[in-house]
């Protein structure tokens, strides 16, 4: 078990997450570096590294503090498929660097790998399998796979966007019908 951090350095940690994660949003993950961090928070570079190793592992912790965030705003909504569903493409739209973190960047984060998967990540899956249960959450991955390439090809700009309630509707039909069955 790793130790605790100090107070101080959670805090630390804190400041230099919600600064990059910032940075990320509004100039892109290209724009997030050690040097520009530091300037930013008014502190030296080994500051920086005392919090995190180096930027993947920074990177990291903003994909870890998003799937937190995810997995709270679904577990905000009721557990119906459509809800939940709605909530994660919202997600996604409205924290399109975080949401590249969590899944697109390169990542040092274990998925689908039970006890080496990360907590945070177990409770955004745990909440999509409430929604969609089955015996071996299968039917969750496949709900979570459809919803990363809406969300996916939506931020990239490659689907209609005056369609995306009918996508939204049809997703949920497909999936509804896998009940059933």
């Amino acid at each position: 078990m790793t130790p605790r951090p100090s107070p101080d350095l959670d805090h630390r940690r804190s400041q230099v997450l919600g600064t990059a994660r910032r940075i990320a949003e509004s100039d892109g993950w290209a724009a997030v570096t050690m040097r520009r961090l530091a300037g930013e928070l008014g502190v030296t570079q080994p500051v920086l590294y005392s919090a995190f190793a180096g930027r993947q592992d920074l990177i990291d912790a903003v994909a870890l503090r998003g799937f937190r965030d995810v997995a709270e705003a679904l577990r905000a909504v009721e557990a119906s498929p459509m809800a939940r569903m709605r909530t994660y493409l919202e997600f996604a739209a409205d924290h399109p660097r975080v949401y590249e973190a969590m899944f697109s960047m390169p990542s040092g984060l274990a998925f689908a790998a039970d006890e080496k998967t990360p907590e945070p990540l177990r409770r955004a899956f745990e909440a999509i399998s409430d929604a969609f249960p089955d015996a071996d959450g299968t039917r969750a991955e496949v709900a979570w796979s459809t919803l990363h390439g809406l969300a996916t090809l939506q931020a990239g700009g490659r689907l209609r966007a005056d369609q995306a309630q009918a996508r939204l509707d049809l997703a949920h039909r497909m999936l509804a019908r896998q009940e059933a069955s």
